[in-house]
């Protein structure tokens, strides 16, 4: 399995929205996806369908007990998309898992468990933090995806991840890579959006993908319909840009294999 967490701890970015509409794009080619919602919000939860009424296990199982991941994973309204949900429980996480003694690889253990061969893309939608709930995502993945919102503060939420990532690197897991970073929230008519995209560019080159993702009132209104954007209308500008970043995904995922 390819572990793939999507993080960036400014909130309003679009990385759930990138969780749900990748997850899906790449069920959508014949991959066996897990998204495993890592934020107490549980938006990426609510917006795959999966009611709080129904949220029997969740993420917060994963880490405090050692249930299987096929133990709480529920299936999707995606054909070949399955999620592990988020409660609420999930916000005190945090607080109890200071009491073990590897709380920073509780969900890397949690997918070590896992011998089935159930899946082939892991996704890990991350909090909009920089807390020991994402420090346990980037431990246990194999590579970072990025959304970036095309603003100016931006920028420095990028340097500032990027230098906890070098620390993780250094104390944890020296393998993990940076798949890429998506800019997303894009607005043609906004001359600082251009502006922030070349700059991004200028410094982290083929880092960044190609694909950018449009500010799009139908990407907003997919989640309250508990459907991804590709579902409720896939004709959308921000359907048809997610559908192509999804390509750039699985064309960088066989060197993330061989590395992995």
């Amino acid at each position: 399995m390819i572990c793939i967490a999507i993080a960036n701890q400014k909130g309003g970015v679009g990385k759930t929205t990138t969780a749900i509409n990748v997850g899906t794009a790449l069920a959508a080619t014949g991959q066996r996806v897990l998204l495993i919602d890592f934020d107490p919000q549980g938006n990426a939860s609510t917006g795959l369908g999966i009611g709080r009424a129904e949220r029997e296990h969740s993420t917060y199982d994963l880490l405090v007990s050692d249930v299987n991941l096929e133990d709480v994973a529920v299936p999707t309204k995606v054909p070949g998309l399955d999620i592990i949900p988020a409660t609420q429980d999930l916000s005190g996480a945090e607080i109890e898992l200071i009491e073990f003694e590897a709380r920073t690889h509780r969900l890397d253990s949690a997918i070590a468990r896992h011998h089935a061969q159930r899946w082939d893309v892991i996704l890990i939608d991350c909090p909009p933090s920089l807390g020991l709930l994402t420090i346990n995502a980037m431990v246990a993945a194999h590579a970072l995806l990025v959304p970036l919102q095309c603003e100016f503060f931006a920028l420095e939420g990028l340097s500032q991840l990027l230098s906890t990532v070098e620390r993780i690197r250094g104390r944890f897991n020296p393998g993990l890579s940076i798949l890429g970073v998506v800019l997303t929230m894009y607005d043609r008519r906004n001359r600082l959006t251009d502006q922030v995209s070349d700059d991004v560019r200028a410094v982290l080159g083929r880092v960044v993908f190609d694909t950018v993702i449009p500010r799009n009132v139908r990407l907003s209104e997919a989640p309250s319909h508990g459907l991804p954007a590709l579902i409720y209308d896939h004709r959308c500008p921000g359907s048809e840009a997610y559908i192509a970043l999804a390509r750039e995904v699985i064309d960088r995922l066989p060197k993330l294999k061989k590395a992995a």
